[in-house]
């Protein structure tokens, strides 16, 4: 995962990556199911099958989002923030349900029981366009991608497989699935107009579908390990250990637990040992140096729980065991 954010909050930038995304997907959906039955094309029915799973995926996903932005309320007093995991993966369950199963069996029945193929001039037709509207929807989730990782520093490859913005992910995975569907249907297209068998375009539903299921796995994954509970970056958690310590009466940090609740949003919860001669006033004041200082180096950082503990020399020699 990269690192939690610093300055602006993406959170608007994200939606208008969604926005897009689910428009263009709408408008696709339409076209190749008209462009499916004219042309009968199991690959093309396939593909109005994805284009359907991505617009709910897309519904779903700014559902995520208006709903993790709601501030924490004394029901809910750690904020909404993993709500948008939850919500995330029933958008990766809709494209494992609306899109990949779809295409299997499309392209199962093709294979056994053939098909009537059509014109297939609209299909080509629906395709060229589809292409142009999903490489625009992907650019814009690829923009937003590499902009945040320059901003975290770190490979761009590396902030897509770890990024808590589960929502960018989603778009930029499932607009490069779909190019590479829009790829594959052509093909299929291709290879029954010249050798007038059903065959091909059955194979390329079925690599549809297996496409799909690899984006819902991923997806699914991604967000699921969210829900569970991901800490921020070993690197992060060094640093965070270093801030703590560098705080005047703070001797040591025993336990340092850290959950990220959403892509611009963590918890900090630590065990820390203060100088013994400290005051009740100066372990207080050094709570909220520490928790300051956190919250600058660190804005994701929204809540800090600070326990004073007793370090292990001193329990040691009260007798109590030495691992808090």
């Amino acid at each position: 995962m990269a690192e939690p954010a610093r300055g602006k909050n993406g959170g608007g930038e994200s939606t208008f990556t969604v926005l897009v995304a689910a428009f263009a997907n709408l408008g696709i959906a339409v076209a190749k199911a008209v462009a499916g039955v004219i042309s009968g094309s199991s690959a093309m029915l396939s593909e109005a099958a994805h284009s359907v799973a991505d617009t709910v995926t897309e519904v779903l996903l700014l559902t995520s989002l208006k709903r993790s932005e709601r501030p924490a309320d004394e029901d809910h007093p750690l904020g909404h923030g993993p709500e948008r995991y939850i919500w995330a993966l029933l958008a990766a369950v809709a494209t494992f349900v609306g899109g990949a199963v779809f295409s299997l069996y499309d392209g199962v029945h093709t294979l056994t029981h053939g098909e009537e193929p059509g014109d297939p001039l609209i299909a080509y037709l629906v395709l060229a366009v589809a292409f142009l509207l999903e490489g625009y929807s992907l650019r814009t989730g690829l923009k937003q991608a590499h902009g945040e990782a320059r901003r975290y520093r770190v490979p761009f490859g590396r902030y897509l497989r770890r990024t808590p913005d589960t929502a960018v992910k989603a778009v930029v995975m499932e607009d490069s699935a779909a190019l590479a569907g829009l790829l594959l249907a052509a093909g299929g297209l291709l290879g029954g107009q010249l050798t007038g068998s059903g065959v091909w375009d059955g194979a390329a539903s079925l690599c549809i579908g297996a496409l799909l299921l690899y984006v819902a796995w991923v997806l699914g994954r991604s967000n699921a390990e969210f829900l569970i509970g991901r800490p921020l970056p070993r690197t992060v958690r060094e640093r965070v250990r270093a801030e703590l310590v560098a705080v005047e009466h703070i001797e040591a940090v025993l336990e340092l637990t850290t959950l990220v609740q959403g892509p611009r949003e963590a918890l900090v919860a630590a065990k820390v040992d203060f100088r013994d001669v400290a005051t009740a006033a100066q372990i207080e004041w050094a709570c909220e140096r520490a928790e300051q200082r956190l919250r600058e180096e660190f804005p994701a950082i929204r809540r800090v729980y600070l326990d004073p503990t007793p370090g292990f020399a001193q329990r040691r020699s009260e007798g109590l065991n030495p691992w808090p």
